[in-house]
């Protein structure tokens, strides 16, 4: 995700200059991971860059400085309307979106209390995260020997940035071994999910994806690839699944706002299924890009339209 700046971003309630955004060495955040973040994307239209799931993001990031107990100093309609200002603001057609939430400079040590928060909200260009070929040709992935956190020790269901780092050695892991990414199992060895990716599993028809329970984010895309298996008739099953299913199932495919809809063709060296983007991926794949688009009805509700917002 290589950085092409913009000339302004949301810092603090008001557009700067990109270069002048900056925080301090000693800031809390650096030291001790005291942040939170989104990633959203906005795709050109027929009516302008749409954003996807603005509503559901902003929300994932009030619930994740609930859990960590990181307060705001903005409320959600004020985020709603910095996001909407910033791509506004910077003229993309598409954009990734970073709005992050994080602990600044004043006081250092792990007590956070009396440490600043400062908000900041981005948007810059950004391609498809493993190459546009990915999208049709696939991924190969590797199972890597980094677990997930147990759910007694980092609160999986917050999207802050200290968990990160268990998410860096699994991606520099899997690339260390020729791999694209890493596939991560839970603490008790069942499938979670990928370095920064939800994963899906086909099996005889059935969709399969392991539940919030596996220490897994509950990603934005992740739910909405739910629902249009559903609108298509495809069962969906939420449930624990062993490693082995990785090298058994028909299809195995990656969601998140960056990696889109990624088929994955290998596992370990194995061939999933016949090693190239299955039937269901196809389709789901088809039918998130029709819907973020603009193409079809957003029956949904997903979409934001800056133009109209």
């Amino acid at each position: 995700m290589k950085l092409t700046p913009s000339k302004r971003l949301w810092f603090n309630g008001e557009l700067v200059p990109w270069e002048q955004a900056q925080t301090h060495v000693l800031s809390h955040v650096i030291h001790y991971g005291s942040g939170v973040f989104e990633g959203m994307r906005a795709y050109p239209s027929d009516r302008g860059p749409a954003i996807v799931g603005l509503d559901e993001h902003i929300a994932r990031l009030f619930d994740s400085c609930k859990i960590i107990s990181l307060p705001i100093p903005f409320d959600e309609q004020q985020l709603r309307g910095g996001v909407l200002e910033t791509v506004r603001d910077t003229g993309y057609e598409a954009c990734y979106i970073r709005p992050f939430v994080f602990r600044g400079y004043g006081e250092l040590g792990v007590d956070p209390t009396n440490a600043p928060v400062e908000v900041v909200i981005a948007a810059f260009p950004f391609g498809s995260l493993m190459g546009a070929e990915a999208l049709e040709q696939g991924v190969d992935v590797g199972v890597s020997s980094w677990r997930r956190m147990a759910p007694d020790t980092h609160p999986a269901m917050a999207k802050a940035a200290g968990n990160y780092l268990n998410s860096q050695l699994v991606l520099l892991e899997a690339q260390r071994h020729g791999y694209a990414e890493g596939i991560v199992l839970d603490v008790d060895g069942y499938v979670c999910e990928g370095s920064g990716e939800n994963i899906f599993l086909v099996r005889e028809g059935r969709l399969m994806t392991p539940p919030v329970g596996s220490s897994i984010l509950a990603g934005i895309t992740r739910g909405y690839a739910i629902r249009l298996a559903q609108d298509l008739g495809i069962e969906v099953v939420e449930t624990r699944i062993p490693r082995e299913m990785l090298y058994t199932s028909d299809e195995l495919f990656f969601t998140g706002t960056a990696a889109e809809v990624t088929p994955i063709r290998s596992v370990d060296a194995k061939p999933v299924g016949n090693g190239k983007r299955g039937p269901v991926t196809r389709q789901l794949q088809a039918a998130y890009f029709d819907v973020t688009h603009g193409r079809v009805e957003d029956r949904h509700e997903w979409l934001t339209f800056t133009a109209g917002a």
